[in-house]
């Protein structure tokens, strides 16, 4: 019975901590242009597969992906999510036989990312967040993160961008104009 009444919890204070996610997600996309990729983000979270693992998973301060990893070794909600969203750089690898083959990812997916980035420590960290404190995760992040060179590059451009404002006092959500996205991705 305890464990029913966990799970119940779980569930609401999952589905809270999804709905900020998407919440911020939403509001770095549509900035960045990216309406629909905004309001569509991460809907996959709420089917079955990926909800009832991340309730039983559920921690509130990091990933429920990363708790049944840790635990199994793997994620079913993990598999599922990132064969159905293009934001994840994972989506976007193959040929895992022959060493993995990075496949760069086009410019609506990888924006779209750096928002899910965002939009995740924005979620987890609540009012510690900085885009400093961001671009540091990215870093540390970025040294093992299998994806191909230009999506890092993308990536760690536009958070040291955004870290550079933030330490200079300039407002960092004005890096994320669609026509400045689109030329550094261009570069």
């Amino acid at each position: 019975m305890k464990k029913n009444i966990k799970l119940i919890i779980n569930a609401f204070k999952h589905l809270r901590k999804f709905f900020i996610h998407k919440y911020w997600v939403g509001l770095y996309c549509f900035k960045c242009g990216l309406y629909w990729r905004g309001l569509v983000h991460d809907l996959s979270k709420l089917s079955p597969t990926e909800f009832f693992e991340s309730i039983k998973y559920y921690q509130g301060d990091s990933s429920p992906i990363n708790a049944a990893k840790k635990d199994k070794g793997y994620s079913l909600a993990w598999m599922h999510h990132r064969g159905r969203n293009k934001h994840h750089y994972e989506y976007w690898t193959d040929n895992y036989d022959e060493g993995t083959t990075c496949i760069e990812m086009p410019f609506i997916y990888v924006v779209e990312m750096l928002c899910d980035y965002l939009g995740a420590a924005r979620a987890y960290w609540g009012k510690k967040f900085t885009y400093t404190a961001e671009y540091e995760w990215w870093l540390n992040k970025s040294k093992t993160a299998k994806m191909h060179i230009n999506t890092n590059k993308f990536i760690t451009i536009v958070l040291k961008s955004m870290a550079d404002y933030e330490r200079l006092g300039r407002n960092p959500i004005d890096i994320l104009n669609h026509n400045n996205l689109y030329n550094i991705y261009q570069q």
